[in-house]
């Protein structure tokens, strides 16, 4: 496995929206792996393959707290089948927005239908944290990030703070 480079905003390739996998060979098993190992390194609890550089349909979680309770998912081609009206208020972060939190509201429970690193269809039930995880990262995949949910107002702040902060790592 390897560790990959993580995209940081405003990358442009960060906006725009992934193309799904044809199947799940060994070349997008081995970037299910590879995002996995980059995300807990980072430390994160999930991954777009869009913010490693790869623009396709594949996304990584586990909201397992510790190793000892890690409990990954692995998902192709991720599509929602059903959502909540019932919607949570969550604060966010992003691996590609590092340091940066905003409260995003989302379904609180949702349906997914996906193909995991086998390429077995599966779907899967979520809600709380692991339902905002997956939605979060689903974003990616439409070269959507966090802070396109909050007002011009509040996104521009954070963008300015995070341009700041990357000024002040280079200085």
């Amino acid at each position: 496995m390897a560790l990959l480079p993580i995209l940081v905003a405003p990358d442009p390739r960060l906006k725009l929206k992934a193309k799904p996998v044809a199947s799940v060979d060994a070349r997008v098993a081995r970037l299910m792996e590879d995002m996995l190992e980059t995300m807990y390194a980072a430390p994160g609890i999930g991954l777009a393959a869009p913010q490693v550089g790869e623009s396709l349909r594949v996304i990584v979680v586990d909201v397992g707290k510790g190793e000892e309770e890690r409990a990954p998912l692995r998902m192709a081609n991720p599509e929602i089948a059903w959502a909540s009206e019932e919607s949570i208020p969550f604060e966010e972060g992003c691996l590609s927005l590092p340091e940066q939190y905003a409260d995003v509201t989302r379904p609180r429970a949702v349906r997914v239908r996906y193909l995991d690193e086998a390429g077995a269809a599966r779907e899967i039930e979520a809600e709380g944290l692991l339902a905002v995880c997956i939605q979060h990262e689903m974003d990616h995949l439409e070269g959507t990030l966090f802070v396109d949910h909050l007002s011009v107002l509040r996104r521009g702040m954070i963008m300015k703070r995070l341009q700041k902060a990357m000024n002040d790592k280079t200085a």
